[in-house]
Order: C-alpha cells, then structure tokens, then sequence
C-alpha cells in the first residue's frame, strides 16, 4: 500500500494540476491514481508530449500519441459588463479562482487560473473568454517557461485540495444537521403517539452512530496519510457527532418506561 501510495504521489507531481477533468476523471489526483491502476497515460492535453514522456519514463510503459491535441497554458477572462452574477462558474472552478456574489459581477483571479475551462460552459450568458495565459507569454525563454509551469502546478494543487477538503467539510455539516431535525423532530411530535416517536428516535440513533463511524474512519484516514490539519478537522467532526449521538440516545431513553 506504501508503495502504491508512493507511485500514485509521484505520477501526480508530474501532471500540470489544471483539474480540467479532460481526461476523463476530476482532477489530477484521480487520475494519477488511475494510471497507477492501469489507466493509460495520454489522456492529459494540458500536459502535452513531454508529461506523457515523464509518465512514462516512471511508469515503464512505452510512450503514446495524446488522445487530444496539446492545449498551452489558458485563463478564463470574463466580460464583466455581460455578467449576470448567476455564480454558476464559481461552483464549476476548481481551484476557486473566481470571485463574486449572486447578482454581482464576477473576475477570475488571473494568477490563480489554471484554464481548465470548466467554468464556460455553465455561463448561461456566454461571457467567458479564454485566452493565452499572461505568464505564459510574459515568459522570455524556457527556464521561465517551465517556471511558470511549475508555480501553476503547485498553486492548482494546493487549491485544488483546499476546495476538496471544504466541499467535504460542508457535506459533513450539512449530514449533521439533517440528523438534528430528525433528532428535534422525534422529540418535538407528539401527534402520532408513542410509537411513531419511539421509531423515529430509534432512526435518529442510527443516523448519528453512522455520523459518528465515519467520523473515526475520516480520522484514522488522516493519520495514516499524516495530514495534521485533516487529523484536526476530523476530530472536531468526531467530537460533534459523539454529541449529537449522546443527544439522541437522550431523546430515546425519555420514551422508555
């Protein structure tokens, strides 16, 4: 499993970190960690000949020809007059490279683009553009060609996995409080007899021990990746779902005799 790991760490630092999606799975750490599975190695147009040389360089696999054409280095531009403020493009980019608020304008954060395209199809005005990326042309040679190259990967990996972990955190935020409503709602119901109440308290417990499992598993994840800020934010997970499986257990032992 080491090892693996390793292989899948090592393939990832070598793709762009647009998180285009383009060959066919949404981001660059998914497909890593296909290709470590066997998945082939050209399916990367933003990475262009030379990752498919490097993938397969360290995988040991013959080269091939890109599936798609090489894309160069692009960033989104939006004609701010045109924009609506739907916040449709912000939801699809993902290295939340776009600010703006609903019925606002919206910008996308030229240094923060990875051309990655995901936000133009959304926009139900069609005022994305994209374009040749500004450091990309800026750069005089090839060293800072491939500088350029490397901070866009390293900025697109590092967002890219913040917005994952925020995504997450929400979802788990939101789990929380739908088995608060189902707590207060077997609490509060007293309109179908003790019964109904009782079954209602018995599913409440149920969905906050599964709160509480994934929680540990979410945890014990992080300790063996030794991710200290998961590891943090995973406590804080466990510690709120222990109490909302306390809070149930409570609801349901006042319907005891």
């Amino acid at each position: 499993m080491t090892g693996h790991s390793t292989l899948i760490d090592a393939i990832d630092a070598l793709l762009p970190q647009t998180q285009c999606g383009k060959c066919g799975h949404p981001g660059c750490r998914p497909y890593a960690e296909a290709i470590a599975a066997g998945e082939p190695i050209n399916r990367c147009p933003p990475g262009g000949e030379d990752t498919v040389e490097r993938l397969a360089e360290l995988t040991g696999r013959p080269p091939q020809a890109l599936e798609q054409p090489a894309q160069s280095p692009l960033a989104a531009v939006i004609r701010e007059a045109e924009c609506i403020g739907c916040t449709k493009c912000i939801q699809a980019c993902p290295v939340d490279a776009i600010l703006g608020a609903s019925k606002r304008m919206h910008s996308v954060i030229t240094a923060e683009c990875t051309g990655c395209e995901l936000c133009v199809a959304p926009c139900p005005v069609d005022c994305i553009d994209l374009v040749p990326h500004p450091e990309w042309q800026a750069a005089a040679d090839e060293a800072e060609r491939q500088a350029y190259l490397a901070r866009r990967a390293e900025l697109g990996r590092r967002r890219y996995q913040a917005r994952q972990q925020r995504q997450a955190r929400l979802a788990r935020e939101k789990r929380l409080e739908r088995q608060r409503r189902l707590i207060r709602q077997g609490t509060r119901d007293t309109r179908s007899g003790p019964v109904p109440q009782q079954r209602q308290r018995q599913m409440a417990v149920k969905a906050a021990e599964q709160a509480v499992r994934r929680a540990r598993q979410q945890f014990e994840s992080a300790q063996r990746r030794h991710d200290s800020e998961a590891c943090r934010q995973a406590e804080a997970q466990l510690a709120r779902a222990t109490a909302l499986l306390e809070e149930a257990r409570a609801s349901l032992a006042s319907d005891s005799p």
